[in-house]
């Protein structure tokens, strides 16, 4: 049997920072063609540290083409990247001078690649923002200062660059510095530090200019050698959320992780978050041996002085600092997604080592990214910052994310894609679910159960307009009738008006129809009922959320089915008509999408069969599953 500490070094530790003020990792951003790469490149020659078989490289290359060495070739590592003269990935070069070790992140400028940029800034310490002499302050840099400020960048640099093509003019260093400090004033930065460089001839990277002689503030490499971290990380408190425990025999319990913030001492006293128990640690463990201590950053494994009830995705911590526990926060949410996002869609959210459903529950604002001021909004598209609510379905610890930027950040991920599409950063956790105590109720679910002829159930009919949803549905309601069944039929027309009269057919006004009309279903099985809702609901996500809200079993899910041609020849309201002619927008299967069942627990086709024969397998599958008695 391996001995606790061989385990605890499987997992692996991070290597030591380097020498002087330790590791820094810091991002070159801006908007395209600023000099991004060729900055990074020059300041990597000038330090001697490119390799002289990869410059002789890019010298033929050069020669090929009749051209001078371009620097930013030593970043730009994809072929397309390399072709088209931009970057597109995030490219990460670690270096190494007598005074510090460091890890550079090359962000890309084009719109589209924001994701990639906002990746880059979610690991960095400081920011190298450039901008073009010529141009000055351009919508990108604006947008990529503000995301370095929501992701809890605290110091930048910003790097004036092509000084070169103006004449070195101060001039015009002076006005793009004033502007963008006027700009950055509420962005909550610690340090702004303006340089005027040429990254193409080598001003003030490495080597002082000779031809800004005004300039008298330190070069580039100095401001990085020299930026101290010391004071972002002293005031964190002790986080180790738990990615492994480790059990190797009777005798010894571990909790595994990397220290997310502060420090753990032996004998400090911990608890995990949530918990009302508190424990003492009796052994540190990382790097193979037995320590006295562990700092932020470190993979450990901690062991505790009694049993403790944890398990992965749980955080400890120490008592008096302890983060909140809530399943619902606000935050402030980057949308990468190419669709936009919608308040009351279900996508999964994963923190830490946690990934679970979660809900935008509301929108409470738009960032504007020029000005920093918030606009009414009712999404998100792509590449926009906005102030949401999200509700989760199991509470989690977080930590406001100017705090700890490890466990108060989150990535959204797209339910059917799997994609992520957008990164939150918490502001603080909603209390308002604590002060909520469901009333006791003398008859419960159990109880309105007993006295019917069947199970709870919500029979959800969903395909296109014309498919035959509410003939089947009405149909199938009269069949459980005849069978003693106490149904409730909810058809989209109807509910649009009274309950839903308000909204409209947007993307963001369907999302809202569905999420309401779910809630009551809900209601009406928490009666004991079995209610059919007859809706188009062209999303597949809206639908799963309502799945995950049920009961196993009690969510069953009808696919209506009938070819889109099929439902124009029947088009019993004369809506795929106007459509056509423009009458009626956003309508379903013409100029709104419909995403159809993935695995439907039935699936009707009324192309093919008559409607009694498929009323008669819609009743024999909730027979056969129990809802009903045989």
């Amino acid at each position: 049997m391996r001995d606790p500490a061989t385990l605890a070094a499987e997992a692996g530790a991070p290597a030591k920072a380097g020498a002087g003020l330790g590791l820094l990792r810091f991002l070159t951003c801006g908007s395209v063609d600023d000099g991004k790469s060729t900055l990074i490149g020059r300041l990597l020659y000038d330090l001697d540290l490119v390799p002289t078989d990869q410059y002789a490289s890019l010298e033929k290359e050069a020669r090929g083409r009749g051209a001078e060495v371009d620097l930013a070739f030593l970043l730009d590592g994809l072929e397309a990247e390399q072709e088209q003269g931009i970057t597109i990935d995030v490219a990460y070069r670690y270096f190494r001078t007598p005074n510090r070790s460091f890890i550079v992140a090359d962000a890309p400028g084009h719109e589209q690649y924001t994701r990639n940029m906002a990746t880059g800034a979610s690991v960095s310490d400081l920011a190298v923002l450039l901008v073009d002499a010529r141009k000055g302050l351009l919508t990108q840099t604006l947008r990529h200062s503000l995301i370095v400020s929501q992701f809890g960048i605290r110091h930048v640099v910003l790097a004036v660059n092509k000084l070169d093509l103006v004449g070195y003019s101060e001039e015009t260093f002076l006005t793009i510095e004033r502007a963008y400090k006027d700009f950055a004033r509420e962005l909550g930065f610690r340090s702004i530090v303006t340089i005027p460089v040429s990254a193409k001839a080598g001003d003030n990277i490495v080597h002082r200019s000779k031809a800004m002689t005004w300039y008298s503030g330190p070069t580039l490499i100095e401001r990085l050698e020299t930026v101290s971290l010391q004071e972002d990380r002293a005031s964190s408190p002790f986080r180790l959320p738990v990615q492994w425990v480790c059990r190797p025999n009777l005798d010894f319990r571990g909790f595994a992780g990397t220290i997310r913030g502060g420090g753990v001492k032996l004998g400090d006293a911990v608890t995990v978050a949530g918990a009302a128990v508190e424990m003492r640690v009796t052994r540190i463990i990382g790097g193979g041996s037995d320590r006295e201590s562990a700092e932020a950053g470190e993979a450990v494994m901690l062991s505790f002085d009694r049993e403790v009830d944890a398990s992965r995705g749980n955080v400890i911590c120490h008592p008096d600092t302890a983060p909140a526990v809530a399943d619902q926060f606000a935050a402030n949410i980057l949308w990468f997604g190419n669709s936009p996002m919608i308040a009351g869609r279900s996508y999964l959210l994963k923190t830490g080592t946690q990934k679970l459903p979660a809900e935008i529950t509301s929108l409470r604002y738009r960032i504007d990214i020029q000005t920093g001021a918030q606009i009414a909004a009712k999404s998100l598209k792509t590449n926009e910052i906005g102030f949401c609510n999200l509700a989760l379905t199991t509470p989690v610890a977080v930590d406001a994310f100017a705090d700890n930027r490890d466990t108060g950040s989150f990535i959204l991920i797209d339910r059917s894609t799997n994609e992520t599409i957008g990164a939150g950063m918490v502001n603080f956790a909603l209390r308002r679910a604590s002060n909520i105590h469901p009333q006791k109720l003398e008859v419960n679910r159990a109880a309105r159960m007993s006295i019917k002829n069947h199970k709870p159930a919500v029979l959800w009919l969903t395909g296109l307009s014309g498919s035959g949803k509410s003939t089947i549905a009405s149909m199938l309601e009269h069949r459980l009738n005849l069978l003693g069944c106490h149904t409730y039929l909810i058809d989209g027309d109807n509910i649009r008006g009274g309950l839903n009269r308000d909204l409209g057919f947007t993307e963001t006004d369907r999302v809202e129809n569905v999420r309401r009309v779910q809630e009551v279903a809900r209601l009406f099985a928490d009666a004991g009922m079995i209610v059919l809702v007859s809706l188009i609901s062209p999303y597949r996500a809206d639908r799963t959320n309502l799945r995950e809200k049920m009961a196993p079993g009690e969510f069953v899910e009808i696919f209506v089915d009938a070819p889109i041609e099929i439902c124009r020849e029947r088009d019993p309201k004369g809506l795929y008509a106007k459509a056509d002619r423009g009458e009626l927008r956003n309508f379903t299967g013409v100029d709104s999408p419909y995403e159809p069942p993935e695995d439907p627990e039935i699936h009707l086709e009324t192309h093919r069969e008559k409607v009694e024969v498929l009323v008669d397998r819609a009743i024999g599958y909730l027979k056969k599953s129990a809802i009903i008695r045989p």
